[in-house]
């Protein structure tokens, strides 16, 4: 069984990981452990009305963010790595610069160094130069960085299909086919 962390930030963008945990239900065989900071409560009611209990329930195991004694905190706790939809600026300069001050980026840093995935989808524009320092600091430590663009080849129109074209990018990275993913298939 795949064991994949959920960490959603307090970024413009909580749509993402909420779409995540919902598309990883889907898949058999597979647990999801979330965290969401604190900070989120706000981007939740915002932009789609709905409390961290709702959200939590999506998983099969949720933290507190200020949980540092959770599973997920030690990498005894064996996980395929994490994804963070969105990841805030604030999340990434944690986790770019080992500051687990928050179980979301403890959670990060174990992935790292545990040379587990970890895959951010940074939210964020434009960037500034400390931002992509700091997304080049993630890369160089074995981090992946897949900013939420735009896919037109995938034929989404809505937002939703275009979420979830981002989300099949997102789980390749784990080995896992999101049901419905179409990939690039050239000419």
């Amino acid at each position: 069984m795949k064991r994949i962390i959920v960490g959603i930030s307090a970024a413009d963008g909580v749509s993402i990981g909420v779409r995540l945990l919902e598309r990883l239900r889907e898949i058999s065989d597979l647990e999801t452990h979330l965290v969401v900071s604190r900070n989120s409560d706000v981007n939740l009611r915002m932009e789609l009305g709905t409390e961290r209990e709702k959200i939590l329930a999506l998983a099969d195991r949720s933290y507190e963010p200020e949980n540092m004694a959770a599973a997920i905190s030690s990498g005894s706790f064996p996980t395929d790595g994490m994804i963070v939809a969105p990841c805030s600026m604030k999340s990434l300069a944690a986790i770019s610069n080992g500051y687990s001050g928050t179980l979301l980026a403890r959670a990060a840093d174990v992935c790292l160094k545990e040379r587990r995935r970890l895959v951010l989808i940074p939210r964020e524009a434009p960037l500034s130069l400390i931002h992509l320092r700091n997304m080049e600091r993630v890369a160089e430590a074995g981090g992946v960085i897949l900013p939420s663009v735009l896919t037109f080849y995938s034929g989404g129109r809505t937002i939703e299909e275009q979420i979830d074209c981002l989300l099949g990018k997102a789980l390749l990275q784990f080995g896992i086919m999101l049901p419905g993913y179409r990939a690039w298939e050239g000419k």
